[in-house]
């Protein structure tokens, strides 16, 4: 599958793959969604009519529009290791488009994306658990960098990966 840069045009169907991924994933109005990506680099794997199947979407740490107490830890996680890092701030693939190694694609996309700092680091959420994403970045070469709840329905552990 093609991976390529978002388009305005491709909001919707983020939006609706998103929400097919909501808890994996924080559930977002289509605004909301669009607001997000615009503050970062979003990447779309599209099917052979240029549809969107999936996307991931990075965050560079410091950017302070963006509301996030998980961006807001690896700022403080690359400080103290003295490393720069580039933020998933999602990744979310559409039913139609799972089985077919997306996820590992846009990933792919994202370490070339990333290729400027040291590491790619993304949170799963540990509360409510999410252990096929966890299997996943393990088998990516994700390593285990922190953890942290947040509420008492919500907690996440923190992954890095070098780049």
């Amino acid at each position: 599958m093609p991976i390529r840069d978002y388009t305005p045009a491709d909001l919707p169907a983020l939006s609706a793959i998103n929400a097919q991924s909501t808890p994996g994933v924080s559930d977002e109005t289509e605004a909301s969604l669009g607001k997000l990506i615009g503050l970062g680099t979003c990447l779309v794997a599209a099917d052979e009519d240029d549809s969107p199947l999936g996307f991931i979407n990075l965050v560079a740490p410091g950017t302070e529009a963006y509301p996030s107490d998980n961006l807001r830890w690896f700022e403080r996680w690359q400080a103290e290791k003295g490393a720069s890092l580039h933020y998933v701030d999602r990744i979310a693939i559409a039913a139609r488009g799972r089985g077919q190694r997306l996820g590992q694609q846009l990933y792919e996309a994202a370490f070339r994306q990333a290729a400027d700092h040291d590491y790619l680091g993304c949170e799963i959420n540990t509360d409510p658990d999410n252990p096929g994403s966890h299997r996943f970045h393990r088998r990516l070469g994700f390593e285990l960098a922190g953890e942290a709840r947040y509420a008492t329905d919500y907690a996440v552990a923190y992954y890095v990966r070098r780049v």
